[in-house]
């Protein structure tokens, strides 16, 4: 359970640009519904002929995509629920999950954002299951994101549900707004760091963190 201290107007977690009904009186069948015939009309505007055989489906199989897949990391009822353990060997170095892959999708222009996540943590007593770090990049990835945001997301969470000050995360990814539109420049990346505690504090700290990467 998130500590009450950290339930503020300021949380990342709690920054949210989603209506307040977003999940009030609608089923995600009824939003597929619904997207499904918006996009219908999307792409009839496009000039496509919406009764040619490949792309009579298409809207449907996009509304699904958007509510079932990329997009399901809206809905606060599917966060992950943490596996959370008591450190009884008291392990107290960093625990670090690498390159774990990032998909997400760009709020500005709903294209791609693909990447791979690394995040650290110091245990103060707690420990989480090694698959809850990844379900955790994952579910706040599947919305619409920018990268600053998604990484401090990730960081916030998991100092919440470990009780521990001492946590941090770098992602490193391409987004196709850059790569396939405007400037199309295919080989340049993101990076984007949020440290805490002593990976902000302690430079030896930070130095390890970044050489068990591959950064350093």
């Amino acid at each position: 359970m998130m500590k009450e201290k950290n339930k503020n107007k300021n949380s990342i977690l709690n920054h949210s640009y989603l209506r307040k009904d977003a999940f009030c009186n609608i089923s995600d069948q009824e939003k597929i519904e619904k997207i499904e015939k918006h996009f219908f009309q999307i792409m009839k505007v496009l000039g496509l002929n919406m009764n040619d055989d490949s792309l009579r489906l298409t809207p449907k199989r996009v509304a699904k995509m958007f509510i079932q897949e990329i997009f399901s990391g809206l809905d606060p009822k599917k966060i992950p629920k943490p596996s959370i353990f008591e450190n009884k060997y008291k392990y107290n170095q960093m625990l670090i999950e690498k390159n774990i892959t990032v998909y997400s999708t760009c709020e500005h222009h709903f294209l791609p954002i693909v990447g791979k996540a690394h995040v650290g943590y110091i245990s103060h007593g707690k420990v989480v299951g090694l698959s809850k770090i990844n379900r955790i990049v994952n579910f706040y990835a599947r919305r619409p994101q920018v990268q600053e945001r998604l990484t401090m997301q990730i960081v916030e969470y998991l100092q919440n549900i470990l009780d521990t000050k001492d946590v941090a995360c770098i992602i490193e990814a391409k987004h196709l707004c850059v790569n396939s539109r405007g400037i199309r420049d295919i080989d340049s990346t993101t990076i984007t760091t949020e440290f805490i505690g002593s990976f902000k504090e302690n430079s030896e700290v930070r130095k390890e963190f970044l050489h068990h990467i591959g950064i350093s």
